[in-house]
């Protein structure tokens, strides 16, 4: 028994020091922009799940893209169910890693541009793509940043003629994410 004891107290120690360099957000903050002489389209989507590695400079996010809110009900159901065909592609994510970060800094708090590169899944098509964005370390916890562009076209979502002047070629995507220590 006490061999049991003495081993589960190590394992806990192990898992606590493994997973020390991880921060993690459930309720991350992701949201769209598109405008046109005809239309504007914004959704906000709080509930998405990230992970920060201090130790390596990876980063990974998780989308459910039935969670992004539109302003009219009506757009929320076009894209569900028309645009991101969210029943057959629930989810879309990102898997990259800070380019030019030297992971030591997630030790100092201050505010550092950084560049991100990474796989970009929508809509089952992934592309690499590359950002910039600044991480803001303050209190414990990471604050982090980016703005890019996205051409719903590159990820094989059509937009019928008919409404093609409503919907903007390009979708500017905010990523706006606080990071917490692993607990």
């Amino acid at each position: 028994m006490r061999k049991l004891c003495i081993l589960i107290l190590f394992w806990g120690l192990y898992t606590a020091a493994f997973a020390q360099d991880k921060y993690f957000s459930k309720t991350g903050h992701v949201w769209f922009y598109s405008k046109t002489p005809v239309e504007v389209i914004e959704a906000h989507n709080n509930q998405v799940a990230s992970v920060i590695s201090t130790k390596t400079g990876s980063l990974a996010f998780e989308i459910i893209n039935k969670s992004f809110k539109f302003e009219r009900a009506l757009m929320e159901e076009h894209f569900n169910e028309n645009y991101i065909e969210s029943g057959k592609f629930p989810k879309s994510t990102f898997s990259g890693k800070f380019t030019d970060f030297d992971v030591t800094n997630f030790s100092k708090e201050g505010s550092y541009k950084v560049n991100v590169e990474g796989d970009l899944n929508i809509h089952g098509v992934k592309k690499h793509i590359k950002t910039p964005g600044t991480i803001d370390i303050k209190g414990g916890k990471i604050y982090a940043k980016s703005k890019f562009i996205v051409k719903p076209e590159d990820y094989g979502i059509e937009i019928p003629g008919l409404v093609r002047d409503k919907i903007g070629k390009n979708m500017d995507i905010t990523v706006d994410i606080i990071y917490s220590p692993n607990k």
